[in-house]
């Protein structure tokens, strides 16, 4: 029963009877589930949860908060006389297990110890309690591992070679072992192993709290984007046993395939095993179906257990389950991680099935994982043999260098190598190289292993438990078993999807889901789920979806994908390669005719561009962006430049031009190019680019009318910082516009809008909107200005320093920086409309195919976003969800 509770303090202790699924942010994600199952009266074994409220007091501490250890002891108590056992009680002992359990699932990176309880008098009593000396044996061995490495921090490879043959020895042996593993902890320690069963529990709940903030589990959490200040839960169960010989054993198991969501029983089994053997990967395991030969009974009873939890959370579960003399126990459940392949098959059968509604199956499919679909794949070959087969434990296809251990993959990675890590297995210290890698390629372990659930958990491709692969880290290289020796640095290619292992580069091709986006009549459940559920979003939501474009080509790719425009079409790139020179002349031309020159050279280079795209974007808006970019992008390096000079004059050999190109380059250096001569200043410092660029546009919108088309241009000026350079520019371009409408006899409606991406912008958008038909937020460099750092030089400097301490979890150029960039951006909409209640707004940032940043945009109100093309149909996914209020 429970224990009365004073109401001036808090509760931070609840038995499984006390809580339910829908409190994972109290009882972690492990507890809730917990409590859910014995609440739905499964064979779950008693026990009782540690609030997250205790961890997080803990870490703010340094010790346990008042009263924790009372509660402990009143639960623990219960427990007892529920169990009729006493922990660690000589003559009948009752053993714990201590298991972590945060909110969000981390596999592997927290702490557990099992067996808890257990000494020197102790194990004697489970040996004649069980009437099996090898097994109370082996569960000292195994609490006396655990606790070395878990609570004192003693180093794993200190009981690691004597642990691989543990499964091997003789009871004596193992009594050997426990030996050798109590003299390690002594040696390591300065103290024995502690004999008295409350110290063991209440430093392995320690142990547990304090591992919340180890560097894998904070290295995890980055990756995943899971907040700091959540904690864990701890949860102390009574043990079950599945290391009691061959009638018992220890499974993970999925109601559906986490890998590819193919309806069916999924999972591993291992014979005379605990859990951690089999998500440690340390043994090959069989296949759960194969559980029907051992034990038929326990086998029907988990399908029945499986199919009443499917149905009960309405999605695939994740559970953890151990067998013991042929009973069934179940000691988790949660929804379980999937791959993006996964996800959308198993959302859109669940539909088709009854369980959910499309609506629910767009919450449940991120924007992120639709990205990973449309990764590229290995194009098929029939002719193409793998030199091994693994287990296909998480999809895609991934080509690398070999790296034999995470911190070289991380220093290769670092200098721009692709890689792939091969290990043995993983643990949780390979985080980092498997956050590096392009792939994971493992000899041991099956699809719950640690490589396995890390690697979907993060999009990346895994092959596991390739048995015919030997590392041979001596000589730094593996071999394959009747096949090649792959040195270390060699590429290899690995396919996650059927767990093919290939030397060399294999060729990639698009995914299915692309080929179908862009009109291809492909046979693939994936794509049908896709097409179907992007119908779906595109009912629902309320943000119009655009790309940036700056090519026919693109615009063409955006058009399938499904953008309803182009939201930014970037001329500066229109002025690249062969045009470079025709600019260069403009820049340095001393007067007018040679200017008008220069002008009249890309005026209809820039017409045709325009022709293209408006034709390949008939019917929707395209809106161009007069040239941005800092001009020394257009100039030669002045360095180079002066020394080719003064090398020709030494050879009295001067060229002209380049004296002419030197005296410009001079003259328009600029210490921070990305602060100066760009955007709308071009406009009004070099008169006539601008005008050409109108011009062109608004010749091309008049050639595709008298085609007959329905061309819908509008011009953006970039980089305006007050009213009155818009002013000037505006009516610079509306006197080009109404020229041609003249020439061409035709009527011309061009809006003229401009970018905010200045922080002066923002906060005078009431003012700017006096002379503005729309705004385009330009994110990317609204950051640059906001945080004073730029976009290209970050990473090679303060920026991963700030990553790992905290500062921000994810680059704001990745993610939009909400409280700063964006409190910015709520600021201008509000006074944009405070002007013009009707002004079209946008972004075209990369932000806008942003999934996070999508969410933002829709709560401020902009009329669409725009991104790049192949991030269109994630736009759309997203804008959707940001409706029907996903996360």
């Amino acid at each position: 029963m429970a224990r009365v509770q004073s109401r001036s303090m808090p509760t931070y202790v609840y038995d499984f009877d006390q809580g339910n699924k829908d409190q994972k942010d109290l009882l972690g994600g492990k507890g809730a589930g917990l409590a859910e199952m014995t609440n739905l009266g499964l064979p779950v074994p008693p026990g009782f949860t540690i609030s997250t409220d205790a961890c997080r007091a803990y870490l703010a501490e340094g010790a346990e908060p008042a009263g924790l250890e009372a509660e402990v002891d009143e639960h623990l108590h219960t427990l007892e006389e529920r169990m009729g056992r006493r922990l660690g009680d000589p003559d009948d002992p009752l053993l714990v297990s201590v298991r972590s359990g945060a909110k969000f699932s981390m596999p592997g990176m927290m702490e557990t110890v099992l067996d808890v309880g257990l000494n020197d008098r102790s194990v004697v009593g489970l040996a004649e309690q069980s009437g099996d000396d090898r097994f109370a044996a082996d569960s000292y061995r195994r609490l006396l591992q655990m606790f070395g490495t878990t609570v004192l921090g003693i180093d794993g490879e200190a009981f690691s070679d004597r642990m691989d043959a543990a499964d091997e020895l003789d009871t004596e042996q193992l009594r050997m072992v426990v030996e050798d593993f109590k003299a390690i902890i002594r040696e390591h320690t300065g103290h024995d192993f502690p004999q008295d069963p409350r110290e063991q529990l209440r430093l392995a709940i320690r142990a547990v709290f304090s591992s919340w903030n180890t560097p894998r589990a904070a290295l995890y959490r980055r990756q995943e984007q899971i907040p700091d200040d959540l904690g864990t839960a701890v949860n102390i169960q009574a043990m079950v046993f599945g290391n009691r010989g061959q009638t018992s054993g220890s499974g993970v198991a999925f109601t559906r395939d986490p890998a590819t969501g193919d309806q069916g029983l999924y999972g591993d089994y291992l014979t005379d095993a605990q859990g951690e053997d089999v998500v440690a990967g340390i043994r090959n395991t069989i296949a759960i179906a194969d559980l029907a030969e051992l034990d038929r009974t326990s086998y029907e009873e988990l399908l029945r257990i499986m199919a009443t939890l499917e149905k009960h959370y309405r999605d695939m579960c994740d559970l953890e389950f151990t067998i013991e003399d042929g009973h069934l126990w179940m000691l988790q459940t949660r929804v379980g991680k999937r791959t993006a392949e996964a996800a959308v098959r198993i959302a859109a059968d669940m539909v088709d099935e009854g369980l959910i509604d499309e609506d629910e199956a767009l919450r449940r499919v991120t924007g992120d994982q639709l990205v990973a679909l449309m990764f590229p794949r290995f194009a098929p070959d029939p002719s193409r043999q793998p030199v091994t087969t693994g287990m296909n434990a998480s999809p895609g296809a991934a080509v690398g260098k070999v790296a034999l251990d995470s911190d070289t993959a991380v220093a290769w990675a670092e200098r721009g190598d692709d890689v792939i890590l091969v290990r043995k297995e993983t643990t949780p210290d390979d985080l980092h190289g498997m956050v590096a890698a392009r792939g994971v390629l493992t000899s041991r372990g099956g699809k719950t292993s640690h490589a396995a659930v890390v690697a979907r958990g993060m999009g990346r491709t895994c092959v596991c438990g390739a048995e015919a692969i030997r590392i041979d880290l001596v000589n730094r290289r593996f071999e394959v078993r009747g096949g090649p020796t792959v040195e270390e640095g060699d590429v290899i290619s690995i396919d996650g999807g059927t767990g093919e292992v290939f030397v060399g580069e294999v060729p990639v091709s698009d995914p299915d889901v692309v080929r179908r986006l862009e009109g291809e009549d492909v046979d693939d459940p994936v794509a049908d789920a896709v097409e179907r559920l992007l119908e779906r979003a595109d009912a629902v939501r309320r943000l119009a979806v655009r790309a940036n474009a700056d090519t026919p080509e693109d615009a063409i790719r955006a058009r399938r994908f499904g953008a309803a425009g182009i939201g930014l079409c970037r001329t500066e790139h229109m002025f690249l390669g062969e045009r470079r020179g025709l600019v260069e002349d403009l820049i340095v031309a001393e007067d007018d005719a040679q200017k008008e020159h220069a002008l009249t050279g890309l005026e209809p280079l820039q017409r045709s561009d325009f022709i293209e795209i408006l034709t390949a974007m008939d019917g929707l808006p395209v809106t161009v962006r007069l040239i941005d970019p800092p001009l020394h992008e257009f100039l030669p390096d002045l360095t180079d430049l002066a020394v080719r000079v003064a090398l020709e004059d030494e050879r009295h050999d001067e060229d002209e031009r380049d004296h002419l190109m030197l005296a410009a380059v001079r003259r328009l250096h600029e210490h921070n190019p990305m602060l100066g001569l760009r955007g709308v200043r071009i406009g009004l410092v070099i008169p006539g680019l601008f005008d050409l660029q109108a011009r062109a546009i608004a010749e091309a919108t008049a050639e595709r009318i008298a085609a007959g088309g329905d061309p819908r241009p509008e011009i953006m000026v970039p980089l305006v910082a007050s009213e009155r350079e818009l002013a000037l520019i505006r009516a610079q371009l509306e006197a080009v516009v109404a020229t041609v409408a003249e020439e061409q006899g035709v009527a011309l409606d061009i809006p003229i809008g401009t970018m905010i991406e200045l922080p002066r912008a923002a906060v005078t958008a009431d003012r700017i909107a006096t002379v503005a038909d729309f705004f385009s937020f330009g994110t990317n460099d609204l950051t640059q200005t906001v945080w004073g750092f730029s976009r290209d030089d970050v990473e090679a400097a303060f920026f991963p320093a700030y990553r790992d301490q905290g500062v921000f979890p994810v680059s704001p150029f990745e993610s939009l920086d909400v409280e700063g960039v964006g409190d910015l951006v709520r600021t201008a909409v509000r006074l944009g409309r405070s002007t013009k209640p009707d002004l079209h707004m946008g972004v075209c940032g990369e932000h806008g195919g942003d999934p996070a940043s999508i969410h933002f945009f829709d709560e401020v109100g902009l009329d669409y976003v725009s991104c790049s093309p192949f991030r269109v149909p994630v736009a759309r996914w997203e804008a959707a969800r940001a409706v029907l209020g996903a996360t």
